[in-house]
């Protein structure tokens, strides 16, 4: 099935929004084995949207909308598919009685509510359970059509409750896909090692995917049963594991931090953190883990010189030679900052997330430290000179947690 995704709404085209939603279809796509060959993004224009379509429908057998499901008179996305391919939009009453009594409950029912239930005829419907748009589902001329809402948690929402299952029935099979999620080798790095087996592999398949600060190999089979699928799947994925070994942090996980928390709570292990140039963006992707508190002791942000004695109690005069970016400031904010908040484990960073540097270190250069009761391991970093501050520090906090991985798992640290 080839797919093309078209994102509707002006506010895309003026950068307003961030046109998260075609990433997301693309992501819940690709875990099930279906194509998406475009992706087009088109303002609230009732005529560029209907040539879009006419040219969807030249080179697509899916065709999945995002937007211009809602009340507003530019949400014409239902009005210009239904007239592209020959249907009626029919008032779908449980559709309605739903939306009317939401809407109802909150303030004053507007008629133009209403346009929000008028829905193709025998079209399936997908109701909307983060909002009040529901999206829906129709065949026609050898073309699957499938609008979803525009609002990010509807789209991502409605994706997962409705339209995999849908894409899934509709396949006679059964599909099932898998991430192996790896740090501490790149896409490429990847891809050379198994390119020859992935340009032969067709079912199962497999296939590479860089991410911001690390990549997945997606593990994908279809067959009659979730459990051929699985069967298929399960020798590829111990194969990945063999040539990438310590590199492989997880299977299905979405981040290094959760494999990381989930050795902390296996260990009963607790952690606190010392940040300087990542401002506390560290702790926080841990504490945005359910459950965090029964392994995070607390941090604290020493963004100056000042506030790492103050607060760490790090001798100035070390600050004065060696640096407050240097593998012995970051030694003793990791090794402090455990024994003030009385944590097993004990975290420290400081580097130059740019886009000024310090005289003596390059942009880029970051220092991560680990403090156990015994040892202290301190990484340097070369991040790369031209990267942004977002990207520096999202990966400085990859290696933070890689090094915590490492550690409980009996790995080398370094």
């Amino acid at each position: 099935m080839n797919t093309e995704i078209i994102s509707v709404g002006t506010e895309l085209l003026l950068g307003h929004v961030t046109n998260t939603d075609a990433r997301d279809v693309s992501e819940q796509l690709a875990k099930i084995g279906v194509n998406v060959l475009y992706h087009t993004v088109v303002g609230d224009n009732p005529g560029r949207l209907a040539q879009c379509i006419e040219i969807a429908k030249q080179r697509a057998d899916l065709i999945i909308t995002t937007g211009g499901l809602g009340p507003t008179c530019d949400d014409l996305t239902k009005d210009i598919l239904a007239k592209s391919f020959g249907l009626e939009l029919k008032r779908d009453e449980a559709e309605y009685q739903k939306l009317y009594d939401y809407i109802s409950a909150r303030h004053a029912y507007t008629e133009n509510n209403t346009k929000q239930a008028m829905l193709p005829e025998g079209c399936t419907v997908f109701h909307n359970t983060c909002g009040t748009a529901p999206g829906c589902a129709f065949e026609k001329d050898g073309i699957t059509v499938i609008m979803l809402p525009g609002p990010p948690k509807e789209c991502l929402a409605m994706l997962r409750e409705s339209v995999v299952p849908y894409l899934r029935k509709r396949s006679g099979e059964v599909i099932v896909s898998h991430s192996v999620r790896i740090f501490g080798i790149g896409e490429s790095g990847v891809d050379d090692i198994f390119a020859d087996e992935m340009n032969h592999m067709v079912n199962p398949s497999l296939a590479p995917y860089a991410k911001e600060a690390d990549c997945l190999l997606q593990v994908t089979a279809k067959a009659s049963t979730e459990a051929e699928a699985e069967a298929m799947c399960l020798p590829v994925i111990d194969h990945i594991r063999d040539r990438l070994g310590e590199f492989v942090y997880g299977i299905d996980i979405d981040s290094i931090e959760e494999a990381a928390f989930a050795l902390l709570r296996e260990k009963h292990a607790t952690l606190a953190f010392a940040e300087s140039c990542t401002g506390g963006e560290a702790a926080k992707r841990l504490t945005d883990l359910p459950g965090a508190s029964t392994v995070f002791k607390g941090g604290v942000v020493t963004y100056t010189n000042e506030a790492k004695a103050t607060l760490l109690g790090i001798d100035p005069d070390v600050i004065e030679t060696e640096g407050a970016v240097s593998y012995e400031v970051a030694a003793e904010m990791a090794e402090n900052v455990r024994t003030i908040l009385n944590a097993d484990l004990g975290i420290g960073v400081t580097g130059l997330a740019g886009p000024d540097g310090d005289g003596v270190h390059e942009v880029g250069t970051v220092f991560v430290s680990l403090a156990t009761e015994n040892e202290t391991f301190v990484k340097e970093l070369h991040l790369g000179s031209f990267r942004t501050r977002s990207f520096i520090r999202r990966m400085a906090g990859n290696h933070i947690y890689d090094m915590l991985r490492r550690y409980l798992s009996g790995l080398s640290v370094l």
